[in-house]
């Protein structure tokens, strides 16, 4: 067994690493994103050793002079970028986001309707039975929106019919209907349901947690103007800020989100990140929507372009994907593990999925028919419509050409030689990876 000072210096080369292997990758993950400079300035401050339970000017704790300020600073921001009058920067994820509203809104035993894992749902808002927050942490029935596969969307007829049933046969409607989806290429369909819900006294949720970049920069659907009853959102994907989550919503429900927060969901809220969601947030004030317009333009053409060199993109009908993400079914090459990892060992660096169809087909997420990537980071290093294509050649010569992995690893990393600075952010002259010695 090494000796502690041996393991203390693994974890630094290990980390060196990682930043190297990264800057020298092309990254498709399309739940991550790369933070800037000063985002990364603030995670590393004192905030980040100091406890403030409680809402600003009414906290547990002394010491919180500049603490209190910066989180109302941050709130108000978050408030301008996304037009909101309440706004809890609390929630230390997304899955905590979400977990404040099950909190607030339902009561264990209450059911709620969200989208099945297969057609893009995530485990936030998945039943008891597969360990979801929503089902074994709070306590919530699940029941599953209708999907419309050709669409890639929540049907909407046949959400309507299943709502009315529940409400008139089984007197049991749902209490929260939870929009918003971890495979997210189409805009869902909140204004043409949200009466359907609200009749039966349900509040409307919407999970933004991979979009929430694109609506603050005006380039996706705005579902509080849709009707939507609260937001909740990942601040560290589209939204390219601190690992952290938000819950966005209007004043008459802020006391209970509050209080379903604090003391319901977080004791101290990291607030170090508290720090790093405001310049986040005021970075994407100044260039969200020329960086939302860009990620949807790299999105298409990078849909198109491995449509062309044959693979099968979803949603080809519609333009492949309206956001950040494409779900592609790779089965005519093998499973996505295969396929995933195949990519990975060139440096391309995406996730295997599951298609909406693969548990018909008896597959599961470990091997599954599907592989999901997203243009976001590759955006933020400032890669355009033109880097799309050459993105897509790369990942064709791996999956459909049979090329070793090996050999296209070398032009993968040459490719990344003229894409190491972060873009749509005030500061950028550090490297995107660059790893940051304090010590």
């Amino acid at each position: 067994m090494s000796s502690p000072k041996d393991a203390y210096n693994k974890v630094f080369q290990l980390l060196e690493q990682h930043h190297k292997w990264f800057s020298e990758s092309i990254p498709l993950i399309a739940s991550e994103n790369v933070p800037s400079a000063a985002v990364r300035e603030a995670l590393m401050s004192d905030f980040g050793n100091r406890y403030a339970e409680g809402w600003p000017g009414e906290r547990v704790y002394a010491g919180c002079v500049y603490i209190d300020q910066v989180e109302l600073l941050c709130i108000d921001l978050a408030k301008k970028l996304f037009r909101a009058e309440f706004v809890d920067v609390r929630p230390v994820s997304g899955v905590c986001a979400n977990l404040a509203v099950y909190s607030a809104f339902a009561n264990p035993g209450d059911r709620m309707m969200s989208l099945a894992i297969p057609n893009g749902g995530h485990i936030s808002t998945g039943k008891l039975e597969l360990g979801g927050t929503a089902g074994a942490v709070r306590g919530l029935k699940v029941e599953y929106f209708p999907f419309n596969i050709d669409e890639m969307n929540i049907d909407v007829d046949k959400t309507k019919a299943k709502v009315e049933k529940m409400a008139k046969q089984e007197s049991n409607p749902p209490k929260i209907a939870m929009f918003g989806a971890s495979v997210f290429p189409f805009p869902h369909p909140v204004k043409e349901l949200v009466d359907t819900f609200h009749n039966v006294g349900a509040t409307v949720c919407y999970d933004s947690a991979h979009v929430s970049g694109l609506i603050a920069g005006g380039q996706f659907q705005d579902p509080l103007r849709e009707g939507a009853d609260v937001v909740t959102a990942s601040t560290h994907k589209t939204l390219p800020g601190p690992q952290g989550g938000i819950v966005i919503s209007w004043e008459r429900f802020a006391d209970k989100i509050k209080r379903a927060t604090f003391p319901g969901c977080v004791s101290n809220h990291h607030l170090h990140s508290v720090a790093a969601k405001a310049i986040a947030f005021a970075e994407m004030l100044a260039f969200g929507k020329q960086y939302a317009e860009q990620i949807i333009r790299n999105t298409k053409a990078l849909g198109q372009a491995l449509f062309e060199r044959g693979f099968k993109v979803l949603g080809e009908k519609k333009g492949f994907s309206q956001s950040h993400v494409l779900i592609m079914d790779i089965t005519s090459y093998g499973d996505g593990r295969t396929i995933e990892k195949k990519l990975e060992q060139a440096n391309i660096i995406l996730n295997r999925n599951l298609l909406p169809y693969d548990l018909k087909f008896g597959r599961h997420f470990e091997a599954p028919g599907g592989i999901r990537c997203g243009t976001l980071e590759c955006t933020r290093l400032g890669m355009k419509e033109r880097e799309m294509g050459e993105i897509a050649e790369l990942m064709a010569r791996v999956v459909v050409k049979g090329e070793p992995s090996e050999k296209v690893r070398e032009d993968v990393i040459e490719f990344r030689r003229g894409f190491q600075k972060i873009h749509h952010a005030f500061d950028t002259m550090r490297d995107a990876y660059e790893y940051i010695k304090i010590r």
